[in-house]
């Protein structure tokens, strides 16, 4: 199978083994003369963003580096990239990294001609009509994980370390202008990342199939989104080799993000507080909250998942064919089972309770849950008491 592609939905992206090579002629092509290459410290030190940063230097393109970002990046994290980009006089940001670098990139690219703060442009209302478009410059955008799909997404989470909350940017010009999916550069992954990450991208695309909208193309795209996660994600996890499954991965989590304009959960509402208040993994999150939020919702959602039962050719039928084969995923992949395994306790109950139900994605579940739900919701993920 050739996959190798060039698409232009959601925006012009480019797909394929060493294609990270054309990262010049994208910048030539962006009228980019000296971009700003954002990461986060643990890629910076790799020598994938050496040869990134040398690839553009030998084509005449020199190229700065930012890398002080947090793995739930934060408000001074986007202050401290925009005071770098002006300060370097950059004309463009290439985002290369996971959800966080990229989402972190995003801001500072938004922000690096703005005069009104951060939170000014969170995705409430018509907020987005506050940024000055001008004062936006272009992104390339260079996953390096396959979960987020960041890649293709108009936004950034950004955690306020004031208010211990995770606050959604928004502006339609936050899109990417180009991206490079090249799963080479995920060939390094650990299978605990590929994993967690892998799975974010399944709640990306489950919890876009299942929002209550209408929407059918991104009902489409999410369908296939998780039906490559069924095929690829194990293999990706069992052999990180593996430039098919690595590749599929990555489009995989592009869809996800491609589809959830039609809507998120109580995963991400709930995964949401609880990575500003824990600093733990969204993607990790998400895996562990995936069952028992589908079982919250049953009532609304049996219909959808038996027809995506179907889809992907479950060897059960149904609701509880679906849910057992996430939890069949989630042992096979190592996922822990509660969220008491990675340090979380009850102790909060009540304020996660609060902040889900607050939190922009519970307008996307097919259940609007009060905080008393949400707290319900928490307490079985913490304890790991999944009752049909």
């Amino acid at each position: 199978m050739n996959l190798n592609a060039n698409w232009n939905y959601p925006t012009a992206i480019r797909v394929g083994a060493g294609r990270i090579a054309e990262l010049p002629e994208l910048c030539r092509e962006l009228g980019l003369n000296h971009p700003l290459l954002v990461t986060d410290p643990g890629l910076a030190a790799l020598p994938m963003v050496e040869q990134a940063l040398g690839v553009l230097q030998q084509e005449g393109l020199p190229c700065g580096l930012f890398s002080d970002i947090k793995a739930n990046p934060t408000g001074e994290n986007v202050e401290a990239g925009v005071t770098a980009c002006r300060s370097g006089t950059h004309d463009g940001i290439i985002a290369f990294g996971g959800g966080s670098a990229l989402d972190a990139a995003k801001a500072i690219a938004l922000m690096v001609g703005q005069t009104r703060p951060l939170w000014d442009f969170e995705d409430v209302g018509d907020n987005w009509t506050r940024v000055d478009p001008q004062g936006m410059v272009p992104v390339i955008a260079v996953p390096t994980t396959a979960g987020t799909g960041s890649e293709v997404g108009r936004a950034s989470v950004i955690t306020d370390t004031q208010r211990h909350v995770k606050k959604i940017i928004f502006h339609p010009g936050m899109m990417p202008a180009r991206v490079i999916l090249d799963p080479q550069l995920t060939i390094g992954l650990p299978p605990g990342v590929t994993a967690a990450t892998g799975m974010d991208a399944l709640s990306h695309n489950l919890e876009a199939w299942c929002a209550p909208f209408y929407h059918p193309m991104a009902e489409g795209i999410a369908l296939e989104g998780m039906r490559l996660v069924k095929e690829y994600l194990p293999r990706a996890f069992a052999d990180g080799e593996n430039i098919e499954a690595r590749t599929q991965m990555l489009v995989a989590s592009s869809m996800g993000a491609t589809a959830f304009q039609k809507g998120l959960g109580a995963m991400h509402a709930l995964a949401h507080p609880l990575g500003a208040l824990y600093d733990a993994h969204h993607g990790l999150l998400n895996a562990i909250l995936m069952p028992y939020v589908l079982l919250a919702n049953r009532a609304a959602i049996e219909t959808s998942l038996s027809r995506a039962a179907r889809y992907l050719e479950l060897d059960t039928p149904g609701f509880d064919g679906f849910l057992d084969w996430i939890l069949g995923l989630r042992q096979q992949l190592e996922i822990p089972h509660s969220l008491s395994a990675i340090g979380i306790d009850d102790r909060q109950a009540d304020t996660v309770a609060t902040m889900a139900e607050q939190d922009p994605s519970a307008g996307g579940n097919p259940n609007r849950f009060d905080a008393s739900a949400y707290r319900r919701i928490f307490l079985d993920a913490v304890s790991g008491t999944l009752e049909r």
